[in-house]
C-alpha cells in the first residue's frame, strides 16, 4: 500500500528513515494527527510498548523538531538493538 507524503520536507525525511529501518507509516489520521508510525519489534521487552506506537502530526508548530522527535523514536528504540 502506497503511503500518502507529508507536506513538510523534514517531517517526510524522518518518515523515510523510520521505514528505512523497518517500521511501518501509516498516513491518514483523526484531528491534528497526519497519520502514526510504528515499531516493527511487537514484544513486551520494547520499553513496555511505550514508543511502539507514535502520532505524526500534520502541521507542527516547528516541522524541525518534530522530524528529530521521529527519528529520536526510532533510533531509541530498544528491541532494534
Amino acid at each position: 500500500m502506497v503511503r500518502g507524503s507529508h507536506s513538510k520536507k523534514e517531517i517526510e525525511a524522518a518518515l523515510a528513515y523510520a521505514e528505512k529501518n523497518g517500521w511501518r507509516v501509516q498516513s491518514g489520521g483523526k484531528g491534528h494527527a497526519w497519520g502514526k508510525i510504528y515499531c516493527p519489534y511487537k514484544d513486551a521487552e520494547c520499553r513496555c510498548g511505550e514508543f511502539c506506537i507514535s502520532s505524526v502530526w500534520s502541521t507542527p508548530k516547528n516541522p524541525g523538531n518534530h522530524a528529530r522527535h521521529l527519528r529520536r523514536i526510532v533510533d531509541n528504540c530498544t528491541a532494534g538493538r
